[in-house]
C-alpha cells in the first residue's frame, strides 16, 4: 500500500508573531458591521507594518468573514516574510454562527490550507484566551492533511501540506511547558484522526476485510492494547449469522477485531462498536453505479473506532473501553446472502433480509450482541447506516437514536468538538413496521415503506441493546465523507468524524460518570 504524506510537526515557541522563525504567521481579522477590525495576533503586525495593516487588507478586498484568507507580503518588516489574515466574523457571533471556539477551528484550518507549500507556519490566533489553544491547533492540524500517495507522479502545482506548527506563546498567558502539554493532546487526537482518514481513503482493493483487520490489529498492539481478531472460520465457529451473511459473498473473508483499553483504575466500561463494510455494492440488491466508488467509505465507523482506541491509549482516561468492528465486503455473488433468507444472528435472534443493501445493521446487531456480554455501561455505535440521514440531516450533522442522557452528552460533547449531532426519535411504529410473519424481525419495514429510514437502521439495532445499558447509535452517513469541495479544517474525502466526539464522550464519562 502507498502511503500518505506525513503529519505536521506541531512545537510551542515563545515568539511573537513579529519575531517568530517562521516562513509564515497567521493572525485573524473581524468584521464590525462595515469595518474591519484587528483580531488575535493582528495589533503587534500592524504596529510592525506603521499602522497599516487593515488599510492593506481593505485594498486587497478582505472582508473578515469566517474562513477567509488574505496574506499579506511584509518586506521585512516582520521575520516572517508572510502574513496571513483569517476572517473570523464579528466579534459578537450571530444568532446560529457556530461555536466561537469551532469558528476558531475552522479558521484556523482554513489559514493551513491557504499555506500550502509552506515549511513552517507560526499560529498568533489563541491570543490571552486559553481556551482557544486546542481548537486553533486541532483545526491547523486537521487542515494540514491530504492524500496523494497513490499518484504516479505529483503535477508541478502541487505544494504539499504544512510540514511544521508553531504555537506563538508569547501572548497566550500561558508558560510553554503548559503549552507543550496542550498539543501533545491534540497530536494524540489527530494523529487518530490522520488514521481514520487514510484508512477511509484508502482504495478499497487495498483494504479487504483481511487486509483491515491486520491493520487495525497492527495500529492496536503498537499502542499497547489487547487484541483478539475473529477470521471466517472463528465467526462460523462463534455463530456470528450476521457478519457471516453479508460477508461471505466476498472471497475476502469476513472479520471481528476486538480491542481492549483497561486502566489500573476505573468504575464505568464504555463500548465502542463500529461498522467496517470495506466495499459496499449493495450486494444482491445492487447499488446503481453512479457514485458507488465513495462506498469505500462505508468502513469510515470502524475506522473511527480503532483510530479512537490509539487516541485512548495514549490520553489514559479512567474508564475502560473496548471496541468491537465488524468487517465485511457486501458483495454479489454466488454465496451472497439473497432477499428472503433467514438470518440466525449472535446470540439467536432470526431476521427475516428484505434488502441485502441493509447490510450494516446485519453485521452491527452481531457486534452490538458479543459487546453487551462484556456488560458495558455505556455502548457508543456509530456507522454509514443509512441515505435517511442525509435527507433528514444533510452532510455535516450526524443522526443520534438511543438512550436519552447519553444522547445529550453525545450531542453536548459533538458542539464542543465541531462535530454536530442531532437526536432522533425511535417511535413505536417504526418498530412495528419491522415486525416479520416468518422470523423475529425484518431488517427494513416489512411493507418496503421508505419513511423514516433513518430510524428503521435504529430501531433495528434498539432490539440488540438490553434495557439497562445506556446506548447510542451515531448515523454518520453524510459526515463522514466529504464529497465536495474543501472547507475549514475538513479535506476532500475522509473527515474523521465522528472521532472526536468519542474520544471526548469518553473522557467527559471518565471525569463524570
Amino acid at each position: 500500500m502507498t502511503r500518505p504524506t506525513e503529519a505536521a510537526v506541531l512545537t510551542v515557541s515563545g515568539a511573537g508573531a513579529v519575531d517568530a522563525e517562521v516562513d509564515a504567521v497567521v493572525i485573524g481579522v473581524h468584521r464590525d458591521g462595515e469595518q474591519l477590525s484587528l483580531g488575535p495576533g493582528a495589533a503587534a503586525v500592524d504596529t510592525a507594518l506603521g499602522g497599516r495593516l487593515l488599510d492593506v487588507l481593505a485594498r486587497l478586498g478582505a472582508n473578515g468573514v469566517t474562513g477567509e484568507v488574505v496574506k499579506v507580503a511584509t518586506l521585512g518588516a516582520t521575520t516572517a516574510p508572510v502574513v496571513a489574515a483569517v476572517g473570523l466574523g464579528p466579534v459578537e457571533p450571530k444568532p446560529g454562527s457556530p461555536d466561537p471556539h469551532e469558528n476558531y477551528r475552522r479558521a484556523a484550518g482554513a489559514a493551513i490550507r491557504a499555506l500550502t507549500g509552506t515549511d513552517r507556519v507560526g499560529l498568533a490566533l489563541v491570543d490571552s484566551d486559553p481556551s482557544l489553544t486546542r481548537p486553533v491547533l486541532e483545526g491547523a492540524t486537521l487542515g494540514a492533511y491530504d492524500f496523494v500517495g497513490y499518484k504516479s507522479e505529483l503535477p508541478p502545482s502541487y505544494r504539499p501540506p504544512v510540514r511544521e506548527l508553531v504555537l506563538l506563546a508569547d501572548a497566550t498567558g500561558r508558560g510553554e511547558i503548559e503549552l507543550q502539554g496542550e498539543t501533545d493532546r491534540v497530536k494524540a487526537v489527530t494523529d487518530a484522526v490522520r488514521l481514520a482518514r487514510n484508512w477511509i481513503n484508502t482504495p478499497p482493493n487495498d483494504l479487504r476485510p483481511p487486509a483491515f483487520a491486520a491493520q487495525a490489529a497492527e495500529a492496536a498492539a503498537d499502542a499497547g492494547l489487547e487484541v483478539d481478531v475473529l477470521d471466517t472460520d472463528a465467526l462460523r465457529a462463534g455463530g456470528y449469522g450476521g457478519i457471516l451473511a453479508v460477508g461471505l459473498g466476498s472471497e475476502a473473508g469476513p472479520q471481528l477485531v476486538r480491542i481492549a483499553y483497561t486502566p489500573a483504575e476505573y468504575d464505568k466500561h464504555v463500548a465502542l462498536v463500529g461498522k467496517g463494510i470495506t466495499f459496499d455494492t449493495g450486494g444482491i440488491s445492487i447499488k446503481p453505479a453512479q457514485n458507488m466508488q465513495d462506498m469505500k467509505s462505508d468502513m469510515s465507523g470502524a475506522a473511527c473506532v480503532v483510530a479512537a482506541m490509539t487516541a485512548i491509549a495514549r490520553l489514559q482516561p479512567a474508564v475502560k473501553v473496548t471496541a468491537y468492528v465488524p468487517m465485511a465486503e457486501n458483495m454479489p455473488s454466488g454465496s451472497a446472502y439473497r432477499p428472503g433468507d433467514v438470518v440466525t444472528m449472535y446470540g439467536g435472534t432470526k431476521v427475516e433480509v428484505l434488502n441485502t443493501d441493509a447490510e450494516g445493521r446485519m453485521i452491527l446487531a452481531d457486534a452490538i450482541a458479543r459487546a453487551v456480554e462484556d456488560e458495558p455501561d455505556y455502548l457508543l455505535e456509530t456507522s454509514t447506516l443509512t441515505g435517511g440521514q442525509v435527507v433528514s440531516l444533510g452532510e455535516r450533522i450526524s443522526g443520534l437514536m438511543g438512550s436519552t442522557e447519553l444522547l445529550a452528552r453525545l450531542k453536548d460533547a459533538g458542539a464542543r468538538t465541531g462535530e454536530p449531532m442531532w437526536p432522533m426519535p425511535l417511535p413505536d411504529e417504526v418498530r412495528s413496521g419491522m415486525d416479520s410473519a416468518i422470523a423475529d424481525v425484518t431488517q427494513i419495514n416489512a411493507g418496503f415503506d421508505r419513511a423514516g429510514h433513518m430510524l428503521q437502521g435504529g430501531s433495528f439495532l434498539s432490539r440488540f441493546v438490553p434495557d439497562e445499558v445506556q446506548w447510542a447509535h451515531i448515523d454518520i452517513a453524510g459526515p463522514s465523507y466529504n464529497t465536495k469541495t474543501p472547507h475549514g479544517y475538513t479535506p476532500k474525502g475522509a473527515t474523521g468524524v465522528p472521532l472526536r466526539t468519542l474520544i471526548e464522550t469518553v473522557e467527559d464519562i471518565a471525569h463524570n460518570g
